[in-house]
C-alpha cells in the first residue's frame, strides 16, 4: 500500500515560500517538485488541495509573499479583499510598489509604481492592502468613468470608505492624474446603490440629461383605516411623479421571486406608481431606447399634474 506523504500543518492550505519552507526543514526541494505541490510563482508554492485556478484570494496570498517593504495589494484586488468583486475573468493581482522596486507586470501580477505613505496601507487578514480611501481614490481616477463610479458606489455601499473621507483624501492629492474625473464622480456617487447595474442605469439616465433620481426609495400607501403602510422599496425613483425605475437581474426570474414581484408591482400600481423595469440588455445594448422610455414617462406624468 503506497505511503501517504506527510503534509506539514503550516503548508497544508495557504501559499508559502519554498526556500523558507526548505530552510525550516518542513519540505525538501525534491518534495516540492513532486505531485503534491503546485508552483504558483517563482519560489511560491501551494499544496494541490489548496490550489484553485480562479481563486483570486489564493493568488493575493501568493503575491503578497513576494512584495517588498512599502508595497501593497491595490486597485481592483484591494477592492476584492474589501468585499467588492469587480474583477474581470483571469484577472492578475494588482499591486503598488515603491518607485525603487524593480518588477515588471506579468499575466499574474499587474504592477503600478508609486510611493505609498504609511497612512495609505493597512493589513487585511495579514496581507498588506491599500486603505479604503486610497483604494477608492485610485479606482475612481484610473478606471474608465462608468467602471470608476461602479467601484466607488460599491466601496461606499459596503462602508469601506465614506464620502467625507474620500473627499478629504482627494483634497490632499490635488493635481494627481485623473482627479478631475474623480471629483466629478464624487458628486454622482451613491452609497445606497446595491448593484453595479443599478449604478450603470443611474449614470445612463444622468448622462442623458434626465432629472436626478432617488436611490432605494421607500413607497408608502394607506390601509383601509387611513393609516400609513409600507408598500415597497424601489431601486430608483422620481417620487414627485410617482415613477419607479427598476433594474431586473436574473434572480427575478426565479419562481418565488417572480411571485413576490407581481404582488409588489400590483401594490405600486394601486398606489398610483408607474414602474419601468430595465434589464442588462436595456442598459448595455439599447441605452438610447431606455433613456427615451424614461423621458417619455416623465413627460406623461408632468402632463397629468398640470
Amino acid at each position: 500500500m503506497p505511503r501517504v506523504p506527510h503534509i506539514p500543518r503550516e503548508l497544508a492550505f495557504l501559499p508559502f515560500s519554498g526556500s523558507r519552507a526548505v530552510a525550516a526543514g518542513l519540505v525538501t526541494w525534491r518534495m516540492l517538485r513532486g505531485p503534491s505541490w503546485c508552483r504558483l510563482l517563482p519560489d511560491i508554492y501551494v499544496h494541490v488541495d489548496g490550489y484553485r485556478e480562479d481563486d483570486h484570494r489564493m493568488w493575493c496570498d501568493a503575491v503578497a509573499l513576494t512584495l517588498p517593504g512599502g508595497a501593497a495589494i491595490s486597485g481592483l484586488s484591494a477592492a476584492f479583499l474589501w468585499g467588492v468583486d469587480l474583477l474581470p475573468p483571469a484577472s492578475p493581482v494588482f499591486v503598488t510598489l515603491p518607485g525603487t522596486a524593480r518588477r515588471r507586470s506579468t499575466p499574474r501580477v499587474s504592477v503600478n509604481q508609486r510611493s505609498l505613505s504609511t497612512q495609505d496601507v493597512t493589513r487585511f487578514a495579514g496581507l498588506p492592502v491599500t486603505t479604503g480611501s486610497c483604494t477608492a481614490f485610485d479606482l475612481g481616477r484610473r478606471l474608465p468613468r462608468t467602471d470608476a463610479l461602479v467601484a466607488m458606489d460599491a466601496l461606499l455601499h459596503r462602508r469601506v470608505v465614506g464620502l467625507p473621507a474620500l473627499a478629504g483624501y482627494l483634497d490632499a492629492h490635488l493635481g494627481w492624474p485623473g482627479t478631475a474625473q474623480l471629483r466629478e464622480l464624487l458628486g454622482l456617487a451613491e452609497p445606497l446603490s446595491e448593484s453595479p447595474m443599478e449604478t450603470r442605469l443611474r449614470l445612463l439616465l444622468h448622462d442623458a440629461g434626465l432629472p436626478p433620481l432617488v436611490a432605494q426609495h421607500e413607497v408608502h400607501g394607506e390601509n383601509a383605516r387611513g393609516g400609513r403602510v409600507y408598500l415597497a422599496r424601489v431601486d430608483l425613483a422620481y417620487p414627485q411623479w410617482r415613477i419607479a425605475v427598476e433594474y431586473e437581474g436574473d434572480h427575478h426570474r426565479q419562481r418565488a421571486h417572480f411571485r413576490r414581484d407581481i404582488a409588489r408591482l400590483n401594490a405600486l400600481r394601486a398606489a398610483g406608481w408607474l414602474v419601468l423595469r430595465c434589464t442588462a440588455d436595456d442598459v448595455l445594448r439599447h441605452p438610447t431606447r431606455t433613456t427615451h422610455l424614461v423621458a417619455a414617462a416623465i413627460r406623461e406624468r408632468r402632463g397629468l399634474q398640470r
